[in-house]
């Protein structure tokens, strides 16, 4: 991508810790050269924002929205290159600067979530990510009792293609699926399976579940030789927690209770939770309310799960109900997910020598609307101001 130079003016900027209320940010060659108070005497392009709020670009570390583009509805598909390339400039639409597309190996559960399909989605976007206006990674989700997958995702991290790996248990009598039947509640209605086919799924799962351990370990010392982070799905219990401490894993994923989360953060485990419950106010499976774990300090990471546009207005709501500051609030969407992920030192906050991933705000409207997404200085959405 061709970096930029740009004088962003007269503008609210939102810093780690403060808003500086009227503060000019120069850009040079796609860095954040400098942030002051003033204006900047130069030449360089100049864009008045008007009042406007700055914010550092959305980091968002799980999404499975790539996966709801290409198959919109059940075994209905579209071609991943051009479902990769639209949905990229809803990203930025969406003030989302840096995406991990999550990609699931889950054979036998869903069509796309085949090893043989999530693959070759996962090259696709190895093939594409330098020509997006997003900052693409992948997050690779590893379905624990597909073992057939190891060997597929130990190549895939080998060739630098993954750059977060999360291990996740869907087996009924725990962690999201307390029972079979909330399994195939969620299943049958999401999925469209029908009784005889998530019954079978169901019989996988249970019959090698107790076997993956080896697996777990064997693709989590592969992660720490390559210094890729490593996420947990749906954790239910301290004793969970303890063994993701073990593995050095540093990212839990939506954990479906307050003891989960709790001791996530007393053993400095970063806690993600979805936008979309947290806006909504609930759990779509009645698991832990994001809202209450925000509001209580047991989550630090927002994500968007499966709808990219809820993070930018999931900040803005909590922050009117007074749950929590602006500042944390959008730290949670940009800063800390990119220190979980160690992209920090480039991306997830407005500061001197980081690339000038920023989204300009009118947060006067009821609805929140966004006014420009850059990405390394460069202008990667506009929409008119009225």
């Amino acid at each position: 991508m061709k970096k930029a130079d740009l004088i962003i003016e007269s503008a609210r900027v939102v810093l780690p810790d403060i808003i500086l209320e009227n503060a000019s940010i120069m850009i040079e060659d796609g860095i954040i050269a400098d942030i002051k108070e003033e204006g900047f005497r130069s030449s360089k392009k100049k864009f008045n924002a008007q009042g406007c709020l700055v914010l550092p670009g959305i980091v968002d570390i799980h999404s499975d929205a790539l996966e709801k583009e290409i198959e919109p509805r059940p075994n209905v598909y579209f071609p991943e290159k051009i479902a990769l390339y639209e949905l990229d400039k809803k990203l930025s639409a969406c003030g989302i600067t840096t995406i991990y597309h999550s990609l699931s190996f889950a054979e036998g559960e869903i069509g796309l979530r085949c090893n043989k399909t999530a693959h070759k989605i996962i090259k696709e976007i190895s093939k594409n990510k330098d020509n997006l206006n997003t900052r693409t990674m992948v997050h690779c989700r590893f379905e624990i009792t597909n073992a057939e997958a190891v060997p597929i995702i130990e190549k895939l991290l080998n060739e630098r293609d993954i750059d977060l790996l999360s291990f996740m248990d869907h087996t009924p009598g725990q962690g999201q699926f307390k029972d079979v039947i909330s399994f195939k509640n969620y299943f049958g209605n999401v999925y469209k399976k029908n009784d005889e086919e998530l019954s079978q799924i169901i019989n996988k799962k249970l019959a090698i579940r107790n076997t993956t351990k080896d697996c777990i370990v064997h693709l989590a010392k592969i992660c720490q030789k390559l210094n890729v982070p490593m996420a947990s799905h749906d954790d239910d219990s301290e004793e969970k927690i303890q063994w993701l401490k073990d593995l050095n894993i540093r990212i839990s994923e939506f954990p479906v209770n307050k003891e989960a989360a709790k001791a996530a953060r007393k053993y400095g485990i970063n806690v993600c939770v979805g936008a979309p419950n947290a806006l909504r106010g609930t759990s779509q499976v009645k698991n832990l309310s994001a809202r209450e774990a925000i509001s209580e300090r047991l989550a630090n990471i927002l994500c968007s799960d499966y709808s990219p546009m809820t993070i930018l207005h999931t900040i803005f709501t909590l922050f009117e109900l007074k749950i929590i500051s602006l500042n944390e609030l959008v730290k949670m969407a940009s800063l800390y997910p990119a220190q979980a992920v160690g992209i920090s030192n480039i991306t997830g906050s407005i500061e001197k020598g980081k690339e000038a991933d920023l989204i300009i705000v009118d947060d006067k409207k009821e609805v929140k609307k966004i006014i420009k997404t850059f990405r390394a200085g460069k202008a990667v959405f506009s929409s008119c101001r009225a």
